[in-house]
């Protein structure tokens, strides 16, 4: 897990926050998946939250501005959970389809006993 803050000075207690939050990342994804963080400020006082998770196979990337860091953590990983979630999802399915024009293409004997 990386962190990288520019232009902010992070507390103990936003980090603890972020951390716990990515806890519900990192159950959906592989366990040698690589986290990096980044948190800056911009000129309006808003802060820009960055998350990406590299896994074996792909890439998950997630940012949003908002007013607090939190808030930004927040919705980063909502949408990096949807992003995982949606990508699972499409596996399971392809697995199913194959598996069902599989079934399809079975002849059985009639004389087979089961």
């Amino acid at each position: 897990m990386r962190f990288l803050f520019k232009g902010v000075a992070i507390d103990e207690r936003t980090r603890d926050y972020i951390l716990k939050r990515l806890e519900r990342i990192e159950k959906l994804v592989d366990p040698v998946s690589q986290f990096e963080v980044e948190v800056d400020k911009d000129k309006q006082g808003k802060f820009r939250t960055e998350i990406m998770v590299k896994t074996p196979h792909t890439l998950y990337r997630a940012e949003e501005t908002t007013l607090s860091i939190e808030g930004s953590t927040d919705m980063v990983i909502d949408e990096l959970e949807g992003q995982i979630t949606k990508e699972k999802n499409k596996k399971h399915d392809l697995k199913l389809r194959g598996q069902r024009s599989i079934k399809k293409k079975l002849v059985v004997d009639e004389s087979a006993r089961f």
